[in-house]
């Protein structure tokens, strides 16, 4: 929790001035039980309807001083506790956009939205209660102890001795309830992951009829999640009862002593209630104290989660200026001799990959499922850093560009089409935000989107849902391939973007690409070799490993792994019963 306390200097005076005030209220509580015992001992037993006024008048006047500095006290402890969350969530957001895809990988989504939504508003809640009340608590109860050896030391000693075990009872309880909080939220995470997972997979879990396994698996995290707040609410229940039992055994002693004390003439029987009254202040501030420490408890286990996440360094390192480039050599990307194992994984996911691609050239990836070919267009943008070997862009290797640098001139169009909430111009200008409509038309023209656009109503400025959810897959997909050309990269990679597309606008979509001016390098990641036949190269992957690499007909000639690719989409020409195209 330390580190996190860097948050609230911008709000160190706030941070102050709040517990500073809840004092004075506190000091103005304090004072109340001396008034009213003067009352009774002076102006009831003196007949004194004076002094009675005079003293009804301050209790008025220290009761308003008290409302006074308490609305300064809460309104200061709100805007440190406030502004503290808000800095501590965007340096959250930061650091997580920092990450690279092994760190993201390894936390998981779900967790990253439970530390900076649920796990933050337990840190700002327990951070105001603790500027308005942590300080304010145990001054009434030492305060109150005080005030009762003014009035009878011998009436105060049962002060003393209460105290001290009342903490005891207190602290206990907090130091066997902080572990259990933690855990709670851990069960938290994985019950929100898996409520995530099946929202989103909703249509499959109903295409697959397993409602009821989902329900049950839901029930029993549930149930896991239930069992561990009772636990942790039967213990922090103990505080309660257990205070009010110590509290009401000092009240009938307190009583019964302050009685022999009137009796004796060592006091007089307004002492006795301001006694009393002190006690109950006691009994008041030590509720407020054992609700305040659940919930600090909460604050400090969720702050330890967010603290572990701040501290996740990011694994990859980024100069901060750009070296000289080497000499042109027409070099787009070269793999040299490139392994590749995501993290916690047994075996690589890419083994001795070695190729290199000229500027300007199409090259396709083909391979079976889990082959690899994701994992090439990954570390070419540097997602993820080999684990031997170099990958160069350009002659540099990738390790040697500043942050933003490299994917500045890579366009990326992923596996899964994503579009943002907003409008279809917005999604198109994160290519590049200075577009015009102009270059926004002939990118979609390119990606075979033109129809698509004008289909809707307003056309650019037509609503994009989240998610992109009021279009359809293929729709999705040109209009990321479209935000990718937007960007006019140095390097294309389509990501098998082009699936959900029929044949005839696969092949327009390619045709359009390969006609567009310059030297753009263009990776085609594709399932169907009809993608990829055109292609100047064509990489074959097979279990992480390069099966071949070469132009459509030599691979035809001499990799057995792309001939068994190829002929189990066009079987008829193994029969030599079709046309070769």
């Amino acid at each position: 929790m330390k580190k996190l306390w860097i948050y609230l200097k911008a709000y160190r005076k706030e941070s102050i001035l709040a517990p500073l005030f809840k004092l004075l209220e506190s000091l103005m509580d304090l004072l109340v039980p001396i008034v009213v015992a003067d009352i009774i001992n002076r102006g009831i037993g003196g007949n004194d309807r004076g002094l009675i006024v005079r003293y009804f008048l301050l209790l008025i006047g220290l009761a308003l001083l008290g409302i006074g500095f308490s609305f300064v006290a809460q309104w200061m402890a709100a805007k440190a506790s406030v502004g503290f969350a808000s800095r501590l969530r965007q340096a959250l957001f930061d650091h997580i956009q920092q990450l690279s895809y092994r760190e993201l990988d390894s936390l998981g989504t779900d967790t990253m939205i439970t530390r900076m939504t649920s796990d933050v508003n337990q840190v700002q809640n327990g951070l105001n209660l603790a500027l308005r009340l942590l300080l304010r608590s145990p001054f009434i109860v030492f305060g109150a102890m005080i005030m009762a050896f003014t009035i009878d030391v011998r009436s105060a000693v049962i002060f003393a001795v209460v105290i001290p075990l009342l903490s005891l009872v207190v602290f206990g309880i907090m130091l066997m309830s902080i572990p259990l909080f933690a855990k709670v939220q851990a069960a938290l995470d994985r019950l929100l992951g898996m409520t995530r997972e099946n929202l989103t997979g909703v249509r499959v879990i109903r295409a697959f009829c397993k409602e009821k396994q989902e329900i049950d698996e839901f029930d029993r995290r549930n149930t896991l999640l239930t069992k561990l707040n009772e636990k942790v609410g039967r213990l922090s229940a103990l505080m309660n009862p257990a205070t009010f039992l110590m509290i009401n055994f000092a009240t009938i002693i307190l009583i019964r002593t302050g009685a022999l004390r009137v009796e004796s003439g060592a006091i007089l029987q307004g002492d006795v209630v301001a006694l009393y009254n002190y006690m109950a202040m006691i009994v008041v501030e030590l509720v407020k104290l054992a609700s305040l420490i659940i919930s600090i408890n909460k604050a400090l286990a969720c702050g330890r989660r967010v603290q572990a996440m701040l501290e996740t360094a990011p694994s990859m390192q980024y100069p901060d200026s750009m070296p000289e480039t080497p000499e042109d050599t027409g070099m787009a990307v070269r793999f040299d001799h490139v392994s590749f194992a995501y993290a916690g994984a047994g075996d690589e996911a890419l083994t001795d990959i070695d190729f290199s691609v000229r500027k300007g050239q199409t090259v396709g990836i083909i391979g079976g499922t889990g082959s690899g070919k994701t994992t090439v267009a990954q570390l070419i943008s540097r997602f993820y850093d080999a684990s031997s070997g170099c990958v160069k862009v350009n002659g540099l290797d990738v390790r040697q560009y500043p942050a933003g640098a490299l994917t500045d001139r890579i366009g990326v169009v992923p596996q899964k089409a994503v579009l943002f909430q907003g409008t279809i111009r917005d999604n198109l200008k994160w290519g590049n935000e200075n577009a015009t409509d102009e270059e926004l038309w002939e990118a979609l023209e390119t990606a075979q989107g033109t129809e698509v656009v004008r289909g809707k109503d307003g056309q650019l400025d037509a609503p994009v849902e989240q998610g992109g959810r009021n279009f359809s897959g293929g729709q999705r997909q040109r209009l990321t391939i479209a935000r990718a050309l937007v960007k006019k990269p140095e390097i294309l990679i389509l990501d098998d973007s082009a699936s959900a597309l029929d044949f005839a606008t696969d092949l327009a979509l390619r045709r359009a690409i390969a006609n567009l001016l310059g030297s753009m390098t263009v990776f085609i990641i594709s399932q169907r070799t009809s993608s990829v036949r055109s292609a100047d190269r064509v990489l074959v992957l097979d279990d992480g490993r390069m099966a071949g690499f070469g132009t459509h007909d030599e691979l035809m000639r001499d990799c057995e792994a792309y001939q068994e690719i190829y002929y189990s989409q066009f079987p008829e020409e193994r029969n030599g019963t079709g046309v070769t195209a």
